[in-house]
């Protein structure tokens, strides 16, 4: 295993960033199938696929908050966890992942037990109707007992990741997805459970990921391990954790808030039809933003450890090389999803109705996408050298200063409609994601001298 080790201070950036990135894009993407396979096989449900879809839709504001939390003290502590290996500071990398580690399963009972008791009332606030309401509770009871299996197979799967470890990390997510692939449709339709099938099917596959994660960081081949001998929680680095943490905590947490706000303000101009829309749609930029996610997140480790190392002829590369790479797929998807909307849509739901509907609001939905990698670019930056300030900042202006508000707003002016709800979302891309980008360069590319006098 320790032959598999990426080697951060290497001179070829692009293959370090890459030899990160691939290992790190195929474990998000089968991530992913964690909930896509659930709402693929929960929308074709005869005669009942497209409001338990809806009813799906539902779940995800509080699937993202959970996952807000374990970004908080996983995607927080890695970039910490790698400026101290680039130190050749071990005892302190030890530290912040312990201590990630308690907090991620302290934190992930606490959410458990709160969801449990205000799920009811949640889910209708966040726009669940009569019809869809059954649908919603029968996935959330189930998938908030997973809650802690969740919190650490995310949480500390960055650690391994921030070691040089791409393709254990890869492995982790692969198990739990294979187990969801072959259960999911047993739960669903063999026996006849529908939506809580795949929840059941969902925190399973989650308890083996976590397993793995346990095992390979208490195990011989991590270079960092979990050990917990006369461990006392240390206040001061929890908080320094959570301080880089929250600007990607503020990016997930405020995701759920924008679902929130567009199921709510869908429901008054569309009702449930364009509660599925936004579901699918939904599904749709997830599986597209998640290689710019994985390119940035590859790239942060780099960027972390030759900060780290006093090199910044390398960290300035592999900005460059981040930036460079997100914009050319970014661009690239945009046309695809111009093109083929209905090949997109129709792997969730072959609902006619649904695809009219689904159609032409993927296109507003999806117009200029490629200002996502500026964003992803801008806020890698921020977190990658610490910069917590700057990164909260912009994960906030995106999501709760334009998004919302234009959620609410625009439908109400002239006839917009539903067509607000999905505008606000290319406005809030580019206002937001080239001010972070813009920002970056400024106070950060534009300091670095040219790599001829480095």
């Amino acid at each position: 295993m320790q032959s598999q080790q990426v080697d951060f201070g290497n001179e070829n950036v692009s293959r370090n960033i890459l030899s990160v990135a691939v290992p790190m894009l195929a474990a998000q993407l089968i991530h992913l199938l964690y909930n896509i396979i659930d709402r693929i096989y929960i929308g074709k449900i005869p005669g009942e696929g497209t409001l338990a879809l809806a009813g799906l839709g539902l779940c995800f504001p509080v699937i993202t908050m959970v996952t807000a939390f374990s970004n908080l003290f996983g995607v927080g502590g890695a970039p910490l966890c790698s400026i101290a290996r680039g130190k050749d500071d071990a005892k302190k990398a030890q530290k912040i992942m312990n201590h990630a580690f308690f907090m991620l399963v302290v934190t992930g009972l606490f959410l458990t037990l709160l969801g449990l008791i205000f799920h009811k009332p949640l889910l209708f606030l966040f726009g669940a109707s009569t019809a869809t309401y059954p649908y919603a509770s029968g996935y959330m009871a189930i998938y908030l007992l997973g809650t802690v299996f969740v919190m650490i197979s995310l949480g500390m799967n960055p650690y391994i990741n921030s070691q040089g470890f791409a393709k254990a990390g890869m492995k982790t997510v692969l198990l739990g997805a294979a187990l969801n692939i072959i259960l999911d449709p047993i739960f669903i339709f063999l026996l006849h459970m529908g939506v809580k099938g795949a929840a059941l099917a969902t925190i399973i596959s989650q308890f083996f990921s976590a397993v793995w994660v346990l095992r390979f960081l208490t195990g011989k081949q991590a270079e960092l391990t979990l050990d917990f001998h006369g461990f006392s929680p240390d206040l001061s680095c929890i908080w320094e954790i959570a301080k880089l943490g929250v600007s990607t905590f503020c990016m997930a947490f405020t995701n759920g808030l924008v679902q929130i706000v567009c199921n709510s303000t869908l429901q008054i101009f569309g009702g449930d039809l364009y509660i599925s829309v936004m579901t699918v749609i939904s599904s749709v930029r997830e599986i597209a933003q998640t290689p710019v996610m994985a390119i940035a997140e590859g790239a942060s480790p780099i960027i972390s450890y030759n900060y780290g190392a006093d090199n910044m002829r390398l960290m300035k590369r592999a900005i460059r090389f981040m930036t460079q790479l997100g914009f050319t797929y970014t661009l690239t998807i945009w046309g695809l999803f111009s093109v083929f909307p209905e090949f997109f849509i129709r792997i969730f739901n072959h609902n006619e109705g649904l695809i009219a509907a689904a159609a032409p609001s993927m296109h507003v939905y999806f117009f200029g996408f490629f200002f996502m990698a500026f964003q992803f670019a801008g806020q890698s930056v921020f977190k990658a050298l610490n910069r917590p300030k700057q990164a909260v900042f912009f994960s906030l202006l995106r999501k709760v200063f334009i998004v919302v508000p234009l959620t609410l707003i625009l439908p109400r002016i002239g006839k917009l409609g539903v067509t607000g709800v999905f505008l606000a979302e290319p406005i809030s891309n580019c206002i937001g994601g080239l001010s972070c980008y813009i920002t970056m360069r400024a106070t950060i590319l534009k300091k670095l001298p040219p790599e001829s006098e480095m």
